[in-house]
């Protein structure tokens, strides 16, 4: 058994097809971190239920800074409660064999990189299952520059790390405990991770809000980010539209004709409240629109995204 062995990091995410970091995780690219933290949960949600992924949210946490957003690849582990035999044998291979140092949360911190986020399953474990404390938030926030923890167990030292100076920087945790950790044994590292009732795969793009957490597979990160930025645009126009009284909500709620489409399409081109949006194109929509209406029907739902 190996610890963050590329080997099975590839084989665990076949569908994504772009660059890796050395140990195979995927590497979302940073243009796609940065367009991800303009977004909604529920706009990277949605895009992810429909096509299947019905259980990468979890919202059931507590929260270093409850009003920020963190964005990150996620790096993640695996804790259950200690077993002497194998505690000792998994121990003895990281240090002997692998060269690592400390106890098995630093083990995964020492790897972290920029943008990276700690995903870890510590089994809901709070006394005695404080992954970190002062010393080691210190370090995720210096090494990740915008990352974090996501962390379904406890962590201590809160007031230590509220006061962590990084605007990017935050932990979602479950519970908090002034115990040091113990008596737990890490049986994966970047491996898949259980959160709560959400499941994380290394190299997930993680972006976590107020409401809870997403983890979103690397291989859909843009098609969710395209499907997303689309939503939110369209909101934008939309709740323009209805304070002016141009629209029904009826109108904006359900499949848009083309003659929506179009005021749509005059408003997203000469808005300035839609120029960081204007890479998107709505040619398909525009195009599916006019041939159900050509055909004698309505706009299909079917178009929207």
């Amino acid at each position: 058994m190996k610890f963050d062995n590329p080997e099975d990091i590839i084989q665990l995410t076949p569908l994504w097809e772009g660059e890796r970091f050395s140990n195979g995780r995927p590497k979302v690219s940073d243009n796609l971190l940065r367009r991800i933290r303009n977004i909604t949960l529920e706009e990277a949600w949605g895009p992810l239920w429909e096509q299947g992924y019905t259980n990468q949210f979890e919202g059931d946490f507590k929260i270093i800074h409850p009003d920020k957003v963190m964005v990150g690849r996620a790096v993640t582990a695996v804790l259950v409660p200690k077993r002497p035999d194998l505690n000792d044998t998994l121990m003895q291979y990281g240090i002997e064999q692998e060269g690592r140092k400390g106890f098995f949360n630093q083990w995964v911190i020492d790897s972290l990189v920029e943008d990276d986020v700690v995903v870890v399953d510590l089994f809901d474990k709070i006394f005695q299952g404080t992954y970190v404390g002062g010393n080691l938030s210190t370090a995720i926030a210096s090494r990740t520059k915008r990352g974090g923890a996501v962390i379904w167990g406890g962590i201590r030292d809160n007031q230590q790390i509220v006061e962590i100076e990084n605007e990017n920087f935050n932990v979602f945790y479950r519970g908090s405990d002034p115990t040091g950790i113990a008596d737990v044994t890490m049986v994966g590292m970047n491996v898949p991770t259980r959160i709560g009732r959400a499941i994380c795969l290394p190299g997930d793009v993680v972006l976590a809000t107020p409401a809870g957490v997403v983890f979103i597979p690397p291989h859909l990160v843009e098609s969710t980010v395209v499907n997303a930025e689309k939503s939110h645009v369209r909101d934008m126009f939309g709740f323009i539209r209805l304070k002016q009284g141009v629209y029904t909500t009826a109108d904006i709620d359900m499949a848009w004709t083309t003659a929506l489409w179009s005021d749509f399409i005059n408003w997203f081109e000469n808005d300035e409240a839609a120029a960081e949006f204007r890479h998107l194109d709505w040619t398909a929509e525009l195009e599916a629109a006019r041939k159900l209406e050509d055909n004698g029907g309505p706009a299909s739902d079917a178009v929207r995204l």
